[in-house]
């Protein structure tokens, strides 16, 4: 039996986009939610430990070409960019919305990012999920040194 407040929703809905548009947008959201849950545990477990520690050097492409690097460091921050996005989406849509964009942080190069990145991982339930996972693959948990 049909709920007609849901109906009324979904004919709304079907009035400002296509129903092509929404079955896009949901395997969209699938896909999305499927790839973070592969993704995400596989880009956390390969974290130092101590990655989060303001000590730990961060140097990438250091001995590459300049156009090599920035070229590099273009595309990290696009999918950093992509990462962020799609995390923001999941805080509404299935998937690991605060991991996800953790990452894409993580990805992208900005002012002030590592104190970001700490305050983040530093919350006591982000932080023990993580190393949960990181226990699971038999990785050494990530610490963060008081500052």
């Amino acid at each position: 039996m049909p709920v007609p407040l849901m109906d009324s929703f979904l004919s709304t809905v079907q009035s400002y986009v296509s129903g092509q548009t929404l079955l896009w947008l949901a395997f969209s959201s699938v896909v999305l939610f499927v790839g973070t849950l592969i993704a995400i545990p596989l880009i956390l477990v390969r974290l130092p430990s101590n990655y989060f520690d303001s000590d730990y050097p961060h140097s990438w492409m250091r001995n590459h070409h300049p156009v090599l690097r920035m070229l590099g460091h273009l595309i990290k921050n696009i999918l950093g960019a992509i990462f962020l996005l799609a995390g923001f989406a999941m805080l509404f849509l299935p998937g690991q919305g605060l991991l996800t964009m953790l990452i894409g942080i993580s990805l992208m190069d900005f002012p002030g990012k590592r104190e970001l990145e700490r305050k983040l991982i530093g919350q006591p339930t982000v932080l023990s999920t993580i190393n949960k996972m990181r226990e699971k693959f038999g990785t050494p948990p990530l610490v963060i040194k008081p500052r």
